[in-house]
């Protein structure tokens, strides 16, 4: 029907659902959802406008609407072990958002973890909204051991006092300690926000500590590492719910994207079964058998190695930008982003640093025992950057594994 429709983009869609399937997609933030999450997203619930919530909407019609999204609900809920969930943000940064709007005035200082370090723009970045409406101040991590010194953290916030705190980040390889982070919103009075866009699928399948009772508010993506469609997701104690509903309705947005709901609801559903904590397990495996490899073969790791599912590599010692590297790995087979690294000096679009992931690979059946040979193609290919034959044979070696699997 889209072919006959409209031929131009059903021939884009393809040659993506091509460009995917041959290349190792290592952006930590992608991955792939199942058949079951693609068939809820496609759905007829897109024909649907629901402004409101179960039970209270402005619009009739909700008979089957209000189903899905207190299934979503309760599925978060139960596989969070929290009291309360909002799953209506349309992405992460609206989810954020919420938070401001909820329990911030503007010019409230608000703490975050500062982005070249590993934050998300919406913990109060300069160029954000919330860094411009809001006083922000940012932690950093060590230079000598590129980790958060939760010392230096509860130093800034005795110091400045925020209202709110947020932990986690876009581009931290490590372990992030939710009960320090607790300890110190208690003793400055502050509200802690954890943000979990990227390690929730790793926390629901036990693969990272959980921040449930240690952060009276989570908000999370539900694509990365949970393997859901593009959406996000407030979680709460019953003390911060009511707040958060308001903030992102109708504070924030409009009505609900339901056929995102709905694949939301089915992603939780396959994130509740045995078999996901091992894919969340295996991610953490591969990642880290990853980074030894890489470590063998000279690079240069923030942290010197990972937690979790992401790699930070600072490039500077290999004499080559994160963007060209980049550029020349996506040639090659290999598609990551460059990145910003702690205490960089290069500019943000020339950073010196490159971010990769292992979500998408282990969806794809990938383990352990194949990482050396992702970082011996990452080695070949950053060496002959400016080679376009070399790249081209090392993805054609790269095709012929993913074909074989």
């Amino acid at each position: 029907m889209l072919r006959e429709v409209d031929p131009e983009i059903a021939t884009l869609i393809q040659a993506e659902e091509h460009r995917q399937a041959r290349k190792l997609r290592m952006i930590a933030s992608e991955n792939d959802v199942s058949a079951a999450v693609l068939e809820a997203t496609g759905s007829v619930l897109t024909n649907k406008y629901s402004e409101g919530y179960p039970g209270k909407r402005y619009y009739e019609g909700q008979q089957v609407i209000d189903q899905v999204e207190l299934l979503a609900q309760d599925r978060a809920k139960a596989l969070f072990g929290v009291d309360h969930a909002n799953v209506q943000p349309y992405s992460g940064s609206p989810a954020n958002l919420a938070v401001y709007l909820a329990f911030l005035q503007p010019g409230d200082t608000v703490m975050g973890m500062s982005l070249p370090m590993g934050g998300h723009l919406t913990h109060g970045w300069s160029v954000s909204a919330t860094g411009r409406w809001f006083r922000s101040v940012q932690y950093e991590v060590r230079k000598d051991t590129g980790r958060v010194d939760m010392d230096d953290v509860r130093a800034l916030a005795l110091a400045e006092r925020p209202k709110v705190i947020f932990c986690g980040g876009t581009a931290i390889p490590r372990t992030i300690d939710f009960p320090a982070f607790a300890d110190i919103a208690r003793e400055v009075d502050a509200l802690l926000v954890a943000d979990i866009a990227h390690i929730a699928g790793l926390v629901a399948g036990g693969a990272h500590p959980s921040p449930v009772g240690h952060a009276p508010v989570i908000t999370t993506t539900t694509h990365k590492t949970l393997r859901g469609p593009r959406g996000a997701m407030i979680l709460t104690d019953a003390a911060h719910a009511k707040a958060i509903d308001r903030a992102v309705f109708p504070g924030l947005q409009g009505g609900p994207h339901n056929h995102t709901t709905a694949a939301i609801a089915v992603a939780l559903k396959e994130a509740s079964q045995p078999e996901f904590r091992d894919y969340a397990h295996m991610i953490v495996k591969n990642a880290q058998a990853l980074a030894e490899a890489l470590l063998e073969r000279g690079f240069d790791l923030v942290s010197g190695g990972t937690d979790n599912h992401l790699v930070l590599i600072d490039l500077t010692s290999k004499l080559i930008g994160g963007k060209p590297a980049a550029q020349a790995l996506d040639r090659a087979g290999i598609e990551l982003n460059y990145n910003a690294v702690p205490f960089d000096t290069r500019k943000p679009f020339d950073p010196s640093g490159i971010r990769l992931g292992t979500p998408g690979v282990t969806t794809r059946g990938l383990r352990p025992e194949q990482m050396p040979l992702i970082a011996d193609w990452m080695d070949r290919a950053i060496a002959a950057h400016d080679n376009d034959q070399a790249l081209d044979l090392i993805a054609a070696e790269v095709e012929e594994l993913l074909g074989s699997l």
